[in-house]
């Protein structure tokens, strides 16, 4: 991508710049903000360091790229950690900024800067670029930050001191100094007394003089002056003043021209480009809102599911039923997600409200029209507590009469929920460009968007085949759970793993691969839990990008970061609610299922019924006899539903939980099981409608408490040997 950089002076936005063109970009310009007033060092600002501005003038030269540079107008009048648009903020000032670089250069599509840890900086400039369509490259955000001291020094930085503000650095005596020569007393400092060694704190700042991208020239500093801000005597803040620098032309200096880009010419290479005027209203933000008449799909197609006895956590599934158009997938999403929107309504909610969606589509081609129905719905501004996660996959649910779009969400009453959305491409954990979020906590449970094999730094697929992604995959859930203080190995209560177009040889690979993370992090972290997070694998027919594994865990999240999570097993008492032959073994009971309890908190439940299973449910103990798939007949599929319904009152009553405590409860059930989707919920809700009657223990509802999910196979381990898998999440919390 040709990228604009950010550029404070500082040793970041230079090293940002480095690690853009490590990973294949090219920088064709520069960006800066500085004072209205030039004798002013440094302004009133968590967004925009200033001091040094004076000689930033001359890194067009240096850098042989043109320097866009605006003088700041703005003020902080939008306090809040994620910004919306404010007339008159000084995130304003960045917008008119790059929008007047866009202008002029056409091919820019990304904007570098050098954010490390500050999510204020971050959110602003992914707020800008996503407004401007341009994509945030975030190269150093989350690394550390004493290896990227190291590595700043050693690929050649030269940067010296040009503000202190902290304990143990003095204006007298740390002013004006390398930085190389500081190192070694800025790692001291870290060990006493916790400074952050590159400075995010605001302990100090910094001015490049030299870096292996000045290519034409160096900059010298021939005169400056120390100005004491408050000479506090334990941690006195100071700057550095230039009053004379100039430029130490390099004998190899290159050719300008060999980092001109294509649509900007050499004559307007080395220009300084000073870019006035006020605020732009943000037309160019398109507006999402949505007016979508009732009529645009047959109501009496669109179906609905609640899957939850309470109202305070829930599900809701929504499918348009036997959808035969032949561009579906726009108009079956659409009235799905109004659908929802509705049934939100009904509730005195919105999309606010939403932790977590599951988009299920019949093909991924059309991910992009997918895309562009879903932002209509859910936006920043309808969303402004933050996105909701999301995972993606590709089902056949058109085949069992699904339509074209099923969209299951997961909603709380409540508005307390925690977002982690970073759209910038980093070295961290890949990207979420758009109106979905890596993760959402609520209530100690931890939500993650569902990750796939992708290289943070490229978002490409790891090159080396399924194993390689689900290498890759984990650890992207790992670093997106460190963000909590919490890791998939102690913390995950459940990890879905979705594979597609992959051999049985590559299923057992990555199964193995997930043992062999779970274990060795565990190890490696000397960390401890009473039981393995309950793994589901699921094969479906295809993924975003193309890719063969998606890793979806839900963690179990604690302030203190301390977990207990211990395996549960039935009970050897008879249930009162069944007098089901298939219930009167408790050994073979403990074979169909998996079960992690946090006391008091959570029960989450995955069940299994295999064609082993089937034959004993359905003929008493006869494990010889074949059920024939396609077609099982509706006598045994009520059996089999029965016994799932009698097995999770069971394992929810067992550990001291009740209907009422249930938030989530999903059938993935085979493919080759489904005649009808239609036909499936209507022997299942018979069932449910049947326990509901004889145990009181559940209302007997119009709609059903449960989603049936369509797949090609699914299982607890790579052999994915299940008929139907049920999934369950009780809580307390």
């Amino acid at each position: 991508m040709k990228v604009v950089a950010l550029v404070s002076g500082g040793k970041d936005s230079c090293f940002a710049m480095m690690r853009c063109i490590d990973y294949g970009h090219e920088i064709v310009a520069l960006a800066n903000l500085l004072p209205i007033d030039d004798s002013v060092d440094e302004l009133d600002s968590y967004m925009y360091q200033t001091v040094g501005h004076q000689i930033v003038v001359s890194y067009a030269e240096c850098l042989g790229l043109p320097l866009f540079r605006r003088r700041i107008q703005g003020s902080v009048r939008h306090h809040n950690l994620s910004y919306k648009t404010t007339p008159g903020d000084e995130v304003e000032d960045l917008f008119i900024l790059l929008n007047e670089v866009k202008r002029q250069i056409p091919s820019v599509s990304a904007v570098s800067s050098g954010a490390i840890a500050s999510d204020y900086q971050r959110l602003r400039v992914e707020n800008v670029c996503a407004r401007l369509g341009l994509v945030s490259l975030a190269y150093l955000w989350k690394q550390d930050q004493s290896f990227l001291l190291e590595e700043m020094i050693n690929r050649g930085i030269v940067a010296i001191v040009i503000k202190v503000a902290s304990l143990g650095l003095n204006p007298q005596k740390h002013l004006g100094r390398e930085l190389g020569d500081l190192k070694d007393y800025l790692l001291q400092m870290k060990e006493f007394c916790g400074v952050n060694v590159c400075g995010e704190g605001g302990e100090y700042e910094t001015l490049t003089l030299d870096c292996p991208l000045f290519k034409n020239a160096r900059i010298a500093l021939d005169k400056s002056q120390i100005i004491l801000h408050s000479p506090d005597s334990f941690a006195p803040v100071g700057v550095l003043h230039p009053l004379a620098f100039h430029l130490v032309h390099k004998m190899d200096s290159v050719s300008c021209k060999s980092m001109e880009s294509n649509d900007f010419t050499s004559e307007k290479l080395n220009l300084v480009f000073e870019v006035e005027g006020d605020f732009l209203p943000n037309d160019l933000e398109k507006c999402r809102n949505m007016d979508t008449a009732d009529g645009f799909v047959p109501i009496e197609q669109i179906k609905m599911c609640v899957s939850t006895c309470t109202r305070d956590t829930f599900s809701i599934g929504c499918w348009v039923q036997h959808s035969s158009s032949s561009d579906g997938m726009q108009k079956d999403l659409t009235a799905v997600m109004h659908a929802i929107e509705l049934q939100l309504k009904k509730h005195d909610l919105d999309w606010a409200h939403v932790l977590y969606i599951h988009l299920y589509i019949s093909d991924m081609k059309q991910f992009g029209l997918a895309n562009e129905v879903y932002l209509r719905f859910i936006t920043e501004k309808k969303c402004y507590l933050g996105v909701p996660s999301r995972s993606t996959i590709e089902l056949p649910i058109t085949e069992v009469g699904l339509g074209n779009a099923y969209v299951e969400v997961l909603v709380s009453k409540d508005l307390c929920k925690r977002v982690l959305h970073v759209q910038s491409m980093s070295c961290w954990a890949p990207c979420c460009i758009g109106p979905y979020s890596q993760a959402t906590l609520h209530k100690e449970l931890l939500y993650m968007a569902g990750q796939l094999g992708l290289d943070p730094p490229t978002m490409l697929l790891h090159p080396d085949g399924p194993a390689a992604e689900m290498d890759q995959a984990l650890l992207n859930c790992e670093a997106v759970a460190n963000c909590f203080r919490c890791s998939v190995s102690s913390s995950a209560i459940t990890v879905t793993v979705y594979c597609s177009s992959v051999s049985s040889f590559e299923l057992t690979e990555i199964q193995n691969r997930m043992d062999n993370f779970l274990k060795h992090t565990l190890l490696n972290e000397g960390l401890r839990r009473a039981s393995s997070p309950l793994v589901l694998y699921v094969l479906v027919t295809n993924l975003p990008k193309g890719a063969h594994v998606e890793v979806k865990p839900v963690l179990h999240c604690t302030e203190d970061g301390k977990y207990e999570v211990h395996p549960a097993l039935l009970k050897t008492y008879e249930p009162c609610v069944s007098d089901n032959s298939s219930f009167k073994n408790i050994e073979w009971l403990n074979t169909c299922c998996n079960i992690n309890v946090v006391p008091e908190k959570i029960c989450a439940a995955l069940i299994y019924v295999t064609k082993d299973h089937a034959a004993i449910i359905c003929h008493e103990g006869d494990e010889n006899v074949e059920i024939v798939f396609r077609g099982t007949s509706h006598e045994h599929m009520k059996a089999i539903a029965l016994f799932f319904i009698h097995l999770i009152d069971r394992i929810i009553s067992d550990n001291g939980f009740s209907w009422q405590h249930l938030k989530n409860l999903r059938f993935y059930v085979l493919k080759d099981l489904v005649a009808a989707a239609d036909v499936l919920f209507s022997v299942f809700s018979e069932a449910f409608f049947e326990f509901a009657e004889s145990s009181k223990k559940v209302e007997a509802n119009k709609e059903p408490i449960f989603n049936l999910v369509p797949v090609l196979c699914s299982g607890r381990s790579s052999s994915m040997d299940s008929l139907i898998t049920c999934e369950l999440y009780a809580s307390k919390l």
